[in-house]
């Protein structure tokens, strides 16, 4: 475990509020995974009628730890649905930025905004959302805006239930003070992250952005295996793609939607 200097280090939080991983309750429940997987299935026609339409300009998506484009495919094939022109990360099982695995995100995108004409978003789920945000500081010429799903960027990099396999399977340390100072700062483009308080991999606070006229944190109930999949996820995945980067604004929680979203 980390001693008390290396928490200090990272977490934004009050000594006494440091953050820890999920405990083995939420973790258990992120067996609900296949029920929102099953509830995306019975709620497509609500969202089919509901969700914002898109306007075609491409979308690209990458996978979490050790997940690959399988996993993105109801969130990919959603999207196509609605409008946009959404792109695979193509790299096989994620397991972490290994060499090469960054040059080729930023090749990617740049084929992907010279084919279109247009800038891309950027949607990430986990870890894929630290990729999404990093990207878009180094090309913010080529990213129009940032979502991202339970993605850690904040508070200490082992309050996850995920930062051994991290380092098995990546081979680097999560330990890495201006690394982490790094993927804390917010990318300049309209900046979203959606997170879940009953998360089982991630700390939920490892998730939301600070104050800025451009980033904003949406709360959904889900699980952090599921949330690409959960309803609620991705109609404000739709809605904030729907947004004119020009005259953004944020995530609207009134009427209906206040019984189902919440903005830290």
């Amino acid at each position: 475990m980390p001693d008390d200097s290396e928490l200090n280090a990272f977490s934004p939080l009050h000594p006494d509020e440091w953050l820890k991983a999920p405990g083995p309750l939420l973790l258990a429940l992120e067996a609900r995974a296949p029920w929102e997987a099953a509830a995306l299935l019975a709620s497509l026609p609500l969202l089919r009628s509901r969700a914002p339409q898109g306007d075609g300009h491409p979308v690209l998506v990458f996978p979490g730890l050790g997940a690959s484009d399988a996993t993105t495919l109801p969130l990919r094939n959603f999207l196509r649905e609605r409008g946009w022109t959404p792109y695979a990360w193509d790299q096989g099982l994620n397991f972490g930025p290994r060499h090469g695995v960054l040059d080729r995100c930023r090749a990617q995108l740049m084929q992907i905004a010279d084919r279109h004409g247009v800038a891309a978003s950027l949607v990430g789920w986990s870890l894929g959302g630290v990729y999404a945000r990093e990207l878009a500081k180094e090309q913010p010429q080529h990213a129009r805006c940032v979502v991202t799903l339970g993605t850690p960027f904040t508070g200490h990099p082992r309050a996850t239930n995920a930062w051994r396999f991290y380092e098995m399977v990546s081979g680097q340390r999560v330990h890495d003070v201006e690394l982490q100072a790094q993927i804390r700062i917010t990318p300049d483009c309209p900046t979203t992250s959606i997170y879940s308080k009953t998360d089982g991999v991630v700390a939920w606070q490892c998730s939301v952005n600070p104050p800025s006229p451009r980033a904003e944190n949406i709360e959904v109930q889900a699980s952090h295996v599921g949330m690409g999949m959960n309803p609620l996820a991705l109609f404000a995945v739709a809605d904030r793609l729907a947004q004119d980067p020009a005259q953004w604004q944020p995530f609207a929680t009134t009427g209906a939607r206040r019984w189902f979203f919440r903005q830290a």
